[in-house]
């Protein structure tokens, strides 16, 4: 098996006549954190469309375990292991925070649309839910309701929900949006943990973030990529700093 859980090849998208996605080639090494990073319309996020399958590619390739999945729908690519989260808040706020991770687990029971089934049934996924929700360290939220989480406690929930579908490529979109710091460095935490015997792809502003857990970053400008390396390589590289701010002279770090 290839070392490179999801490849790329001159991955494209124009959107009338504009390219947003150019000619991109990513490899997303198996057991790694790999950061997308760039400034504001870097095309990030059309990146992570089409990875996910919510967009279609103008061209070009996409390879997960060594399998086109290139003219896969979302659904079909999510039972190959492959699941996103969102970065907006994706939670149904008025079940409870382990009704939630429960859900989840559903499909492992073949039972995700089968909506008038007892709660007896059910019940045999609740040491599973509990387990990963202690996890996320949200033990002590399983029966809150959802929608009276702090918000950087439901980021924690949406990875529960992540991990309760058994993904082996999660891709994470800007999970530590919003947060104050202390949130942030709960969640970072977090997915640092829950990396063990994963591949995470995330998009990612926060330098601080991306310098302490990801092991490799690809820089996108303008829908291509502009660099790649590990953080020491990628901060110091001029055509780095000079998309970040305007000037050779500046450092990456100016931009948290």
């Amino acid at each position: 098996m290839s070392d490179f859980i999801l490849e790329t090849k001159s991955l494209t998208k124009e959107f009338k006549g504009f390219t947003a996605v150019n000619n991109v080639n990513l490899q997303v090494q198996r057991g790694h954190i790999h950061a997308l990073i760039g400034p504001n319309g870097a095309g990030k996020t059309t990146c992570f469309n089409l990875l996910t399958k919510f967009l279609v590619p103008t061209s070009g390739q996409i390879l997960f375990n060594e399998r086109d999945i290139t003219a896969s729908a979302p659904a079909q690519i999510a039972r190959q292991g492959i699941i996103r989260s969102f970065q907006i808040s994706a939670v149904f706020p008025h079940l409870t925070v382990m009704e939630n991770v429960r859900i989840g687990l559903q499909r492992s029971l073949g039972t995700s649309f089968h909506f008038w089934k007892s709660g007896s049934t059910l019940s045999q996924l609740r040491d599973r839910a509990m387990a990963l929700l202690a996890e996320v360290d949200l033990t002590e939220f399983a029966d809150t309701l959802t929608v009276d989480l702090p918000y950087g406690r439901k980021r924690a929930l949406e990875i529960a929900t992540t991990l309760s579908m058994n993904p082996e490529l999660m891709l994470l979109d800007e999970p530590t949006q919003g947060m104050g710091h202390e949130d942030v460095d709960r969640v970072t935490a977090l997915i640092k943990k829950v990396s063990a015997g994963r591949t995470i792809l995330m998009v990612e502003h926060n330098m601080s973030v991306v310098s302490g857990i990801c092991d490799k970053i690809s820089v996108l400008q303008r829908g291509a990529v502009l660099a790649e390396g590990n953080y020491r390589d990628v901060s110091n590289n001029p055509l780095v700093m000079e998309a970040y701010m305007g000037t050779e002279a500046a450092t990456l770090e100016g931009a948290h």
